[in-house]
């Protein structure tokens, strides 16, 4: 599998672990000018997630979660108040998550971080 290939499944992985959850998915790949995309939005209860997806198949390059950077999350909070602005949808807070998928040898492991910072 490429790179593109296995970012896709694990946002497919993601989507499905949500949706077990209760989240009703609102959109996928939401795409905001330069400040690139919102792997996943998604509504729980009266809260408006916007939730980044990261999928490794090795720790070569550093663990999904690290992938995550300050300036990485700040291109996501700007790419989520367009998206507000936009799509003005119906919610009471909003927070960004991250979920890290680890694709070892039989299994995936998933990580779910609700409300991360930098």
């Amino acid at each position: 599998m490429t790179n593109k290939e296995i970012g896709k499944y694990g946002e497919n992985l993601a989507k499905k672990y949500l949706e077990n959850l209760g989240y009703k998915i609102l959109d996928m790949n939401y795409k905001y000018s330069r400040y690139g995309e919102i792997d996943i939005i998604a509504l729980y209860k009266n809260e408006l997630c916007f939730v980044e997806v990261k999928t490794r198949r090795n720790d070569k390059f550093g663990t999904p979660m690290e992938a995550i950077t300050k300036d990485k999350l700040i291109k996501i909070q700007l790419s989520a108040k367009n998206y507000i602005q936009e799509k003005k949808p119906k919610f009471e807070h909003f927070r960004i998550d991250a979920i890290s998928i680890e694709l070892k040898e039989n299994k995936e492991e998933i990580t779910h971080i609700k409300n991360i910072e930098f």
